[in-house]
């Protein structure tokens, strides 16, 4: 009898632990700072301080979601009538609170992360900056929304970025880049997904991996190595080549530049789902103006 009564208080113990232990939170996700942050459901609310992770929401179907984004995020168009709660690198803290977001999607080089967790927001910094990065974000991002197949929107850029390394001219490969992403000169390296792209299309960046994806430049550095061709956006290349020594450059010589308009820059430095369209536009580039190219006409450099 007694032994029965043991058993019965000991099952009577277990059935009260389950009932009060805490539940378990149904999502949990791993950040790129290595940051376990759980989840009791799919957040609802989201803020973004970063351009290509909030195209990448809106990309999964769940633009809805967003309620604040940073300083930089206009595409969709749709952004653009969202708070803007400042960059990345200077958020407005109080008016991210005031939004009561589920969660707060940053880079992992944003400083905020520990203040607005220690104000009880959930934060997820991600950072992509190669073409595995991209990939393994857009799946966070799907993971977290609670997305099925987020997986689609790599295969279309795998897929975009082959079918515009086909459409290069053969003479047109193996043309020495260089790819200034900010005046400074900093430039994306081979490491970078602007180099990764570049290397699919054929061509050779004269910034190799050992300086890493996007890389602070000596300017002499660049005129020793000479390139081919040049490409910047439309905000960078003022004074470029009154830079000491460029005149020499065979890219500013020869006129080999593609100076991309601001929404085509735009697109170009963001790693996110627009990394189709950019390939195109690289591609573009590369057939209208690198040596040995044969022009397509109504191209535009």
């Amino acid at each position: 009898m007694k032994r029965m009564c043991n058993r019965l208080a000991a099952v009577a113990l277990t059935t009260i632990a389950a009932f009060c232990a805490p539940a378990q939170a149904a999502l949990q996700i791993t950040d790129d700072a290595g940051a376990v942050v759980s989840f009791e459901r799919s957040p609802q609310r989201i803020v973004s301080l970063l351009p290509s992770l909030a195209e990448t929401v809106c990309e999964l179907g769940q633009c809805q979601r967003l309620v604040g984004v940073d300083r930089y995020s206009d595409f969709p168009a749709s952004l653009r009538q969202l708070p803007q709660v400042g960059g990345g690198l200077d958020p407005n803290i109080e008016q991210i609170v005031a939004l009561r977001p589920d969660v707060v999607l940053m880079a992992t080089s944003s400083r905020a992360a520990e203040r607005l967790r220690a104000l009880g927001l959930k934060v997820v910094a991600l950072e992509p900056k190669t073409h595995a990065d991209v990939q393994r974000v857009m799946l966070k991002i799907g993971q977290l929304l609670e997305v099925p197949d987020a997986q689609k929107i790599w295969r279309h850029i795998d897929a975009a970025v082959m079918a515009a390394a086909q459409s290069i001219p053969a003479g047109a490969r193996g043309a020495r880049v260089y790819f200034e992403v900010n005046q400074g000169p900093y430039a994306a390296g081979e490491s970078s997904f602007i180099g990764e792209t570049l290397s699919r299309l054929g061509a050779k960046n004269i910034v190799p991996a050992s300086l890493g994806p996007f890389p602070k430049l000596n300017p002499e550095f660049i005129v020793r190595a000479n390139p081919d061709l040049i490409m910047v956006g439309q905000r960078n290349v003022e004074g470029m080549a009154q830079r000491p020594g460029w005149t020499g450059v065979r890219a500013i010589r020869e006129q080999r530049l593609c100076v991309f308009p601001v929404a085509e820059s735009d697109t170009l430095v963001r790693p996110g789902p627009r990394m189709a369209e950019g390939a195109r536009i690289m591609a573009r580039c590369l057939a209208d103006k690198a040596p040995g190219a044969q022009p397509v006409a109504g191209q535009r450099p």
